[in-house]
């Protein structure tokens, strides 16, 4: 019989993702916080391609590419090396982002990075790793990076790596109003903890899930928490001029999207959500903004052309 042969080049497309809530608990004795937390996944997309290479290397283009490690510190660099440790073999690969997930955004464009990288390389080493091994890895990785392989929607628990599937019944429709600069998560669940010295133990919202579950947007729209966004706006307060101009433009809701500085803004529907998208831009209190739909597959191989 024949060798199998594996590919020389494999791309992975992953996608961004929107809190609908993010409930926080206190902090834990090992740093992390308990969370009640539902994520959705959104059509925007970083894609990350393998090929064999001498050595382990990253590099990276698109908007905000500069901000990107390109060192180890790299998610994508560290899914490479524990897959390649668990398997004993090198991490020989060069691996390229393709960014188009906003940078430093609080929509888990890093975490992206990383399920992508770990799903190619698997591909890529013919390594074989069960989805349990995946998922595994991802949660060593990072507390969203689980998510990021799964897609769709989830409720995460524990500090967010731990996922139960939810079911969605339609699109919701998106607006995402990416800041100047970026916010340190670390930094933003200090000043949860300044704030909220006695935050109660997470639960996830009965109504937000039925929401989901039954596909209504404007009944998603009045569920929508997020716990750090106080943290968030006390940090960078301009980011309250953001949410008024998306909700004065006609959005069902709007909130810090994670960590942030990326704000969102739920639709009626697509036209609305462009809509809101050019006052958001006409008003100068973002960068940009992006359209978007949920809820997105989670990472997956692009085929070969």
């Amino acid at each position: 019989m024949a060798p199998v042969s594996t590919p020389r080049i494999v791309t992975a497309r992953v996608p961004a993702k929107v809190n609908v809530q993010l409930g926080v608990g206190p902090a834990r004795p090992d740093g992390f916080h308990d969370l009640a937390n539902v994520f959705l996944a959104v059509d925007l997309y970083d894609t990350v391609t393998v090929t064999p290479a001498e050595t382990l290397r990253i590099t990276c283009e698109g908007p905000d590419a500069a901000q990107v490690p390109l060192d180890r510190t790299n998610l994508a660099a560290r899914a490479a090396e524990l897959l390649a440790a668990r398997h004993g073999i090198e991490p020989a690969v060069h691996i390229h982002i393709d960014k188009d997930i906003p940078v430093a955004g609080g929509m888990a464009g890093g975490s992206a990075d990383g399920a992508g990288a770990l799903l190619a390389c698997d591909a890529l080493w013919g390594t074989n790793a069960t989805r349990a091994e995946l998922l595994d890895i991802c949660a060593e990785l990072g507390s969203d990076v689980p998510f990021s392989l799964l897609g769709g929607a989830a409720l995460g628990t524990g500090r967010g790596e731990k996922l139960a599937p939810l079911e969605v019944g339609g699109t919701f429709h998106w607006v995402f109003a990416v800041a100047d600069g970026g916010l340190s998560t670390p930094a933003v669940y200090r000043e949860f903890d300044r704030l909220t010295p006695d935050a109660p133990a997470p639960e996830a919202s009965p109504a937000l899930l039925e929401a989901l579950r039954t596909g209504d947007a404007k009944a998603l729209a009045g569920a929508l928490t997020n716990d750090l966004q106080a943290a968030a706006l006390s940090l960078r307060p301009s980011l309250a001029d953001t949410l008024a101009a998306g909700t004065a433009a006609g959005a069902l809701a709007a909130l810090v999207s994670g960590s942030g500085p990326t704000t969102a803004f739920l639709c009626a529907d697509a036209e609305a959500a462009r809509t809101v998208a050019s006052a958001l831009i006409a008003s100068g209190t973002c960068r940009t903004a992006r359209v978007a739909s949920s809820p997105a597959p989670g990472a997956t191989i692009v085929p070969s052309a």
